[in-house]
């Protein structure tokens, strides 16, 4: 955004539905998404670019929150249908590195602690996991 114009610098395409979730990379050159298309997807700002998607087959529910490792290398996405999937966001096209699947509603808001020691996840069933 330019303050001055008012007007964004960057503009990116790429997702089919709403985009839910945004989450900078620690770089701060690149950043994750999560969308209702069912998609995380990794976009370059110096190439102005999507540089990778994420899709499982069997997942046909949208993605509520993203969040992203210390390290950028892993990219979680939690999703309606109370699951969260770790991405590793250098593979592309690749499966889930692990699914956590211990909420028994959706998946609202993840956050990653600032070491990498852990990731909190929280839910519509009114209960916050830590994963360490």
């Amino acid at each position: 955004y330019d303050i001055r114009t008012k007007h964004a610098v960057m503009s990116y395409e790429g997702h089919e539905s709403d985009i839910n979730s945004v989450a900078f990379l620690p770089d701060g050159y690149a950043f994750g998404t999560g969308s209702d298309d069912s998609s995380c997807r990794i976009f370059d700002m110096r190439a102005n670019q999507q540089l990778n998607q994420f899709t499982d087959e069997k997942v046909v529910c949208g993605i509520t929150s993203v969040a992203l490792s210390s390290s950028g290398k892993i990219l979680f996405a939690g999703y309606e249908d109370y699951q969260v999937f770790a991405w590793d966001t250098v593979s592309e096209g690749s499966d889930p590195l692990t699914t956590l699947s211990h909420h028994d509603n959706r998946v609202s808001c993840l956050g990653v602690q600032e070491k990498g020691q852990a990731l909190c996840t929280g839910s519509w069933d009114t209960f916050l996991r830590v994963w360490a």
